[in-house]
């Protein structure tokens, strides 16, 4: 069975903290492969993504170009309304049978996991990898129970990169070099994206 970790977010855009939380994920858990699934409409956050579906799509595609192990799914973005995990894994699942499926989330989201749409069916379909990040306390133990076993913790190397944080610096006209891929900056750059 092919165990491949799930990667949702907005990637508004991707950074180099993404990468490294996908690429420490698949290490440290031994994942085949992970699959990057850039959403429609995130159903934790109040704002929409600046921007568009295909571009966070093709910024995705460019980030993990290098990278034999990842994928880019758009099958959110081509799914109209709010982008839910658990209508996410159903589709996967039917897709590849083949699959063991792990979603990868930062230490903030795991305990957000209780607030998570239909989240005891969605734990009964996949496990939880959980990255610990600086800030961000984890506290399994305030999980309901069918939660903490399906929640594995690990570290990775801290990066203190965010997306909004990308935004507001094209916003403010500084550099975002070394905080994107290079292909992720070309095309931000290229696109006028993010811009004040």
């Amino acid at each position: 069975m092919k165990r491949v970790g799930l990667m949702g977010g907005t990637f508004d855009p991707i950074h180099l903290g993404h990468l490294l939380l996908a690429e420490t994920a698949r290490d440290r858990c031994g994942l085949d492969e992970v699959w990057f699934i850039p959403s429609r409409t995130p159903p934790l956050k109040s704002r929409e993504p600046a921007a568009s579906g295909e571009d966070r799509l093709e910024m995705v595609r460019l980030a993990i170009a290098g990278n034999p192990a990842f994928r880019a799914l758009d099958l959110e973005l081509r799914r109209p309304g709010v982008s839910y995990s658990i209508d996410t894994v159903a589709e996967l699942g039917a897709r590849h049978p083949e699959c063991r499926f792990s979603y990868i989330i930062g230490g903030d989201r795991v305990n957000d996991l209780p607030r998570w749409h239909r989240i005891e069916e969605l734990a009964a379909a996949v496990s939880f990898i959980g990255v610990a990040r600086p800030g961000h306390p984890v506290d399994i133990g305030s999980l309901p129970e069918f939660l903490r076993a399906r929640v594995r913790l690990i570290e990775m190397p801290q990066l203190d990169i965010s997306s909004s944080g990308v935004r507001a610096s094209r916003r403010e006209g500084r550099s975002i070099r070394y905080l994107v891929p290079d292909g992720v900056h070309d095309y931000i750059v290229r696109k006028g994206l993010y811009g004040s």
